[in-house]
C-alpha cells in the first residue's frame, strides 16, 4: 500500500514525499525551539536530535514535506505510520509547522488531505498527542477526533512519552465534515 503518494495538495498546502534532499529546508523550520515547547521531545530543534527524527521519518516511508501551495516554502512535516492491515488502521502524526503558519488553517488543510487519502484504504485513523501539547490537543478536537485515552508511546531513537490517543473513523469523519458543506 502506498502511504507516500506523489502529491497531495489543496489551495493552502502541498504534501511532497519526504526525501533526504529535504533535510536542510526542513531543519530550517524545525530549528525554532518554540515549535517544540509543548512537545514531549522538547529538544528536537537541536541538530543531532532532529537528525534522528528525520531518519525515522525517511524510514517510515510515509513522511511528507509540507509546503505552502502559493510560495512553495517549506512549512513543516507530517507522516503516515504504523499501518495495521488486519485492523485496517493507520496513524497520522509527527506533525509540526513553522510558527508563522499556526492558527491559519494549514494544519486542518494538511490533515484533511491525509485523512481523506487514508480513509480510501483504512477504516480508522489514530493520532497520538503529547500530554502537555495543549495546542495539538485543541487541533484534534477541532478536527472532530475522539479522545480514547492515555498511552505511553515509543519514539524512534527517543524516550517513551505519555500521549493522548485520538481516533477518527469513516462515519465520524463523514458526519463531522458534512457540517462544513
Amino acid at each position: 500500500m502506498n502511504w507516500q503518494p506523489e502529491y497531495l495538495e489543496n489551495d493552502l498546502v502541498k504534501l511532497v514525499p519526504l526525501a533526504e534532499t529535504h533535510f536542510e529546508q526542513l531543519y530550517a523550520v524545525a530549528s525554532d525551539p518554540l515549535i517544540w515547547e509543548q512537545h514531549p521531545n522538547k529538544n528536537r530543534y537541536q541538530l543531532t536530535v532532529f537528525k534522528n527524527f528525520f531518519e525515522g521519518a525517511i524510514l517510515s516511508k510515509g513522511a511528507f514535506l509540507i509546503t505552502d501551495a502559493q510560495t512553495n516554502e517549506a512549512i513543516g512535516s507530517s507522516r503516515f505510520c504504523n499501518f495495521n492491515a488486519e485492523k485496517k488502521s493507520i496513524e497520522i502524526g509527527y506533525t509540526f509547522y513553522a510558527r508563522k503558519y499556526w492558527g491559519k488553517g494549514y494544519n486542518r488543510s494538511t490533515k484533511q488531505l491525509m485523512i481523506n487519502y487514508a480513509l480510501e484504504k483504512v477504516n480508522t485513523i489514530h493520532f497520538f498527542v503529547g500530554a502537555e501539547n495543549i495546542r495539538s490537543q485543541k487541533a484534534m478536537e477541532k478536527l472532530g477526533a475522539v479522545k480514547l485515552g492515555e498511552v505511553l508511546m515509543p519514539y524512534y531513537g527517543e524516550p517513551d512519552r505519555l500521549n493522548f490517543q485520538y481516533q477518527i473513523d469513516q462515519n465520524l469523519w463523514d458526519a463531522t465534515n458534512s457540517k462544513d458543506e
